[in-house]
């Protein structure tokens, strides 16, 4: 998080979009070039293995609160989104691929709240990118294995149309259905955490300028300042757990689409 106020003078520089591209700090100008970001991602997907490995390798029938924490959010994953949308027996299914796609989500938004990280793992397209296209090629692998003669067919030319709209309608759904699927889950995620990134920046950084560089009455904003940073640190960590359950959610709701009986 870069401060507002910088140099001696206590200049006023607002949040930038360079904070996103920060300059690389391991193995600068090779393919395993890491930047800041990348490293935040990497100590999210350590703190998600570790979590598991230690909330799980000893599990009770009674359990204590870490394992039923645990519980509880995997329970949210299964019955609340898989089993409520797909239903059980493709909630089983495709359950790992949408508890993969939330926990990833989750622990890498969650970054941007955490001391000196302060940024998270999603706020640059890559990662949101990839997510997005996981989800995407999921959904056509099991509208493909579910319908192979129909997927396609049915999802390019809809039952029932008279067929001389099929010129308006073929593409509008090629390109809602194949193109702005993964588009729109990948910007969703994405701006989210931009824009929750830049609210927080501005408000701590604020905080920081008001209380030492401005003026003795000037600085009394810094407590307004400090008070709205709190506020927004617990709203970007709703918005962190709801990005992450919306992201799920729409995964299954795009599989289910794909396993339709209408295709």
């Amino acid at each position: 998080m870069m401060p507002l106020a910088t140099g001696e003078t206590g200049e006023f520089s607002p949040p930038s979009i360079t904070e996103f591209f920060p300059p690389a700090v391991l193995f600068e100008g090779t393919v395993f070039e890491m930047n800041r970001i990348v490293l935040i991602r990497l100590l999210a997907v350590l703190a998600l293995f570790l979590v598991f490995y230690f909330g799980t390798r000893r599990m009770r029938v009674v359990p204590g609160r870490f394992q039923g924490a645990i519980e509880a959010i995997l329970d949210l994953v299964r019955t609340g989104i898989a089993f409520n949308v797909l239903g059980e027996k493709d909630g089983k299914r495709f359950l790992p691929l949408i508890t993969s796609i939330f926990f990833t989500v989750l622990f890498m938004n969650l970054t941007g709240i955490i001391p000196g990280l302060n940024i998270a793992g999603t706020s640059v397209i890559g990662m949101p990118l990839v997510l997005a296209l996981t989800a995407y090629v999921a959904f056509i692998y099991a509208g493909m294995k579910k319908h192979p003669g129909a997927f396609l067919k049915n999802s390019l030319f809809p039952p029932g149309v008279p067929w001389p709209l099929y010129i308006i309608v073929t593409p509008i759904e090629f390109v809602s259905t194949f193109l702005l699927r993964p588009v729109t889950l990948t910007l969703r995620l994405l701006m989210n955490m931009v824009v929750g990134h830049f609210l927080l920046v501005l408000f701590f950084s604020s905080t920081h300028f008001f209380i030492l560089y401005s003026g003795d009455i000037q600085a009394l904003f810094g407590i307004g300042t400090i008070l709205f940073s709190i506020v927004f640190t617990f709203f970007e960590l709703f918005v962190a757990i709801l990005q992450a359950y919306v992201f799920a959610l729409l995964t299954a709701v795009y599989l289910q689409l794909a396993l339709a009986e209408e295709h």
